[in-house]
C-alpha cells in the first residue's frame, strides 16, 4: 500500500526531505534486481543510504557518473509560468539526485511581460525581487514527500542596495521561519544582463555588505555569487570584483558560480584559468566553486586537452567544488531537458579520481558545507583518505 503523503514544516537544522514510498512489490523486484545485477547498471543509492553510518560503497563501474547533488537548480524562471514545484522535485528524484539547493532566480522580468528569457528581450529591465523566494517557500511547504532532501535559498538580494538585504531576510524569516539556509544565486556582475539594465555592483558598495554578511556568518549560510571573470577581449576584466568580496569577508563561505565563466568568456586558455582559480582558492580558504551550467561542458570541458587540465585541478581541489545543473524550470521545459542538463554538466566527473568523485559527486562537500547529518559512501576499491 502506498503511504499517504504528509505536509511537514521543515526544521532549519536538517532541511526538508521526502522519504521513499514503500510498495508491497518492493521485495520481489529487489530479488529480480539481484538476478539481473550482472547485466544491468546499478541504481543511485536512496536517500536513506546516505543516512547510514557505514553506507555500502559506490561502484563507479556500474552506477551513474551523475552526482547525487544538484547544488544549483532554479525552480523559478526569469519570466512567464514555472513548472510546478512538485514536478521539478520529481525530475530530481527520477534522475538520481538526492540533494538539491532550491534557487529562485537572481533577477526577474517585469510582471506581465511576454518575455520568458532576458536574452530574447534586450531593453526590457530585470530586477531582483522577493517574489521567487515566496513562491519557492510556498511550494516547499505544500509539496508531498519522496526521496529528495531540499535546501531552500534566498535569491532576492540586490547587492547594489545592501541596506535592504537584512529587512528582506527578516520578511522571509517571519513568513517562513526556519526555511532558508542558503543565499544565492545573486549577481555581482553578469554581462549577459547588461542590455537589460544590470550593471556591475560598484566596488565601493561591497564594504556596505557588512551587516548582512555578518548575519550569514551567524547562520552559517553560504553566499553563491554570479561574478563574471571577464570576457574574450579582456579575460580578467572583473576579477577585482570577486577578489574584493573574498578579501573583505574572508570568514564567509562564498561559492563562485560557474568558476567565473560565462558566454562572454569561452576562449580563455585552461592553464591560465586554472592558475587564477588556484590563486583564489589558495588565498581564500572559505571560497568554493561550482561547475554548473552546460555551456561550460559544451564549450570548455568538451575539448580533451583543456579537460585534462581541469581534471587535474578538480582532483587537487576537490574539497572546494560543488556540482550543479543551472536548470531553469520554465513551463516549456520537461524531464528530458533536466536530464540532458544533468548529463552534460556531470560529464567531467567521469574523469576525476575517486577522492574527487566522492567529494563532489557523492555529496561529501555539500554535506560539510551545510552541516548535514549524511555520509557520502566510499567508492568501491578506493583507499579512504580520511578527509
Amino acid at each position: 500500500m502506498v503511504a499517504r503523503a504528509k505536509v511537514v514544516q521543515p526544521p532549519a537544522a536538517s532541511g526538508w526531505r521526502r522519504p521513499v514510498r514503500r510498495r508491497r512489490w518492493a521485495v520481489p523486484l529487489a530479488l529480480v534486481g539481484v538476478l539481473l545485477a550482472g547485466c544491468a547498471a546499478a541504481p543511485t543509492p536512496t536517500l536513506e543510504t546516505f543516512g547510514m553510518a557505514d553506507p555500502p560503497c559506490y561502484d563507479r563501474g556500474r552506477q551513474p557518473y551523475t552526482p547525487v547533488v544538484d547544488s544549483h537548480v532554479h525552480f523559478r524562471p526569469f519570466g512567464g509560468p514555472a513548472l510546478p514545484f512538485e514536478k521539478v522535485v520529481g525530475y530530481l528524484e527520477r534522475s538520481g539526485v538526492r540533494f538539491a539547493s532550491v534557487y529562485g532566480i537572481g533577477q526577474m522580468l517585469p510582471p506581465g511581460s511576454a518575455c520568458t528569457y532576458y536574452l530574447d528581450c534586450p531593453g526590457t529591465p530585470v530586477a531582483p525581487t522577493l517574489r521567487n523566494d515566496f513562491a519557492n517557500a510556498i511550494g516547499f511547504a505544500a509539496a508531498g514527500r519522496d526521496g529528495v532532501h531540499l535546501t531552500l535559498a534566498m535569491t532576492f538580494p540586490d547587492l547594489e542596495h545592501p541596506e535592504d538585504v537584512l529587512s528582506g531576510m527578516g520578511v522571509l524569516d517571519r513568513e517562513f521561519p526556519g526555511f532558508f539556509r542558503w543565499m544565492g544565486e545573486v549577481n555581482l556582475v553578469k554581462q549577459a544582463l547588461f542590455e537589460n539594465g544590470h550593471r556591475p555592483v560598484p566596488l565601493a558598495k561591497i564594504r556596505d555588505w557588512a551587516p548582512f554578511m555578518a548575519a550569514l556568518r551567524e547562520r552559517r549560510m553560504p553566499l553563491a555569487l554570479h561574478a563574471d571573470l571577464g570576457n574574450d577581449a579582456e579575460p580578467t576584466a572583473y576579477l577585482d570584483w570577486i577578489e574584493a568580496v573574498l578579501r573583505t569577508y574572508p570568514d564567509n563561505t562564498v561559492v563562485w558560480m560557474h568558476m567565473g565563466l560565462s558566454r562572454e568568456l569561452l576562449t580563455l586558455d585552461a592553464g591560465n584559468h586554472v592558475a587564477i582559480l588556484t590563486s583564489v582558492l589558495e588565498r581564500y580558504p572559505n571560497a568554493m566553486l561550482d561547475i554548473s551550467w552546460r555551456i561550460i561542458q559544451d564549450h570548455v570541458f568538451a575539448d580533451p586537452v583543456q579537460r585534462a587540465v581541469y581534471v587535474d585541478f578538480l582532483n587537487a581541489y576537490s574539497e572546494r567544488v560543488l556540482p550543479g545543473t543551472d536548470f531553469v524550470a520554465s513551463a516549456n521545459r520537461d524531464f528530458e531537458d533536466y536530464r540532458s542538463d544533468l548529463l552534460a554538466t556531470s560529464r567531467i566527473l567521469r574523469y576525476v579520481d575517486d577522492t574527487a568523485f566522492r567529494n563532489i559527486a557523492l555529496g561529501r562537500n555539500y554535506f560539510r558545507l551545510l552541516n548535514l547529518d549524511y555520509e557520502a559512501p566510499p567508492v568501491c576499491g578506493a583507499r579512504d583518505d580520511g578527509g
